[in-house]
């Protein structure tokens, strides 16, 4: 449970979901893929928003090759809940990754 007196800066909340997600082993980076510009005009790989006590989560990610995505992309979920939800005391509405591509 999350003490009233407690704030969590965003930056904070945004570090702690991109090295739960680089945690996972088949995780190669917290990031898109494609060229730099590409890269550039999508903004960070990394988007959680604070509504009605929750926090809402967007998170891309380059897989290493030959990895199960659908497996994946579960694991990953659980590690930013896990984080959210015990390293930092908040409550955790919902997580969505996205795949960008797979990586060497």
């Amino acid at each position: 449970m999350r003490d009233p007196g407690l704030s969590v800066a965003r930056g904070v909340i945004t570090d702690t979901i991109r090295l739960a997600a680089l945690e996972v082993p088949g995780v190669l980076r917290v990031g898109r893929s494609g060229f730099r510009l590409r890269q550039l005009l999508g903004g960070s790989p990394v988007r959680a928003q604070i509504r009605d006590g929750r926090v809402h989560v967007l998170l891309w990610l380059v897989a290493r090759p030959q990895q199960p995505l659908v497996p994946l992309t579960s694991q990953v979920r659980g590690a930013v809940a896990a984080a959210v939800e015990r390293l930092l005391g908040l409550e955790l509405g919902d997580v969505t990754v996205h795949v960008d591509g797979v990586g060497a």
